[in-house]
């Protein structure tokens, strides 16, 4: 799963970010500390195959990166 910009909502709506890394755009960074989730200012972050990026900006690296995580196919570790 990638999401990238405000996508990171959802995953917070979901329950689903406690104890991961994920980035997202900067005004994102306090829901998502308050969702229990780990929060960097990186241009994409891996997380047990979860692709996180910030910005538009971020989409050659973003885009490739949810290319290779889902050729890797299912991480051991992925949280169900």
């Amino acid at each position: 799963m990638g999401v990238i910009c405000h996508g990171a909502w959802i995953l917070i709506e979901a329950g689903v970010v406690d104890g991961r890394t994920l980035t997202s755009y900067p005004s994102l960074t306090t829901d998502l500390r308050n969702a229990g989730a780990n929060w960097v200012d990186e241009e994409v972050v891996v997380d047990a195959g979860l692709v996180s990026s910030r910005t538009p900006d971020d989409l050659p690296a973003f885009c490739a990166k949810v290319v290779e995580e889902i050729a890797e196919g299912e991480h051991a570790e992925q949280h169900a």
